[in-house]
Formats: structure tokens, sequence, C-alpha cells
């Protein structure tokens, strides 16, 4: 079974990996692990300009990184903002 390393740029590498079907599960994975590591974090997570984490093989072979930018709108910031009207 295929090993994948999960590093993010907030963490330490993954040194330990995690053993998963294939790429696609690997995928699900990383979605999934991206969603618990930004809501533990989300009183900073929202400071920084990009949150990634690079998916590698076992020999570190870059197979995918996933990026994420939080943006808050003005709104959020006590500014007056037009709205986005939605049918």
């Amino acid at each position: 079974m295929p090993h994948y390393h999960f590093h993010t740029s907030d963490c330490s590498p993954d040194l330990e990996g995690s053993e998963l079907e294939d790429l696609a599960a690997a995928k699900c994975e990383a979605v999934k692990t991206a969603g618990h590591v930004i809501c533990d974090a989300a009183g900073t997570f929202w400071d920084r300009a990009e949150w990634t984490m690079t998916v590698t093989d076992e020999d570190g072979l870059i197979l995918f990184i996933l990026q994420i930018v939080g943006v808050e709108s003005a709104a959020t910031q006590g500014q007056h903002v037009a709205r986005l009207n939605v049918a």
C-alpha cells in the first residue's frame, strides 16, 4: 500500500506519514486534515497570507500541493461594503 506524507506550512514535516489505498484517498485525506488543522488554528489562520499542505510519496516526490487562502471582507471589520445579490 502506498505511503504518503502530509507536510504543512505551519508545522514540522510529517515524518511518519500514512498508508492509504491510492492517490485519490490521499487527496481526500489532505482535504480532511486541512479542515481540522485550519479549524484548530482559526484564531490565527486569517492573519496569514496562505496556508499550504504539500503531499509527497515515501521517496519525497511532491504529488500535489493544497493551497488555502482565507480573506476577510471589509464587512467583518465594521466597514460598509456592497452586497452580493444571489438569485
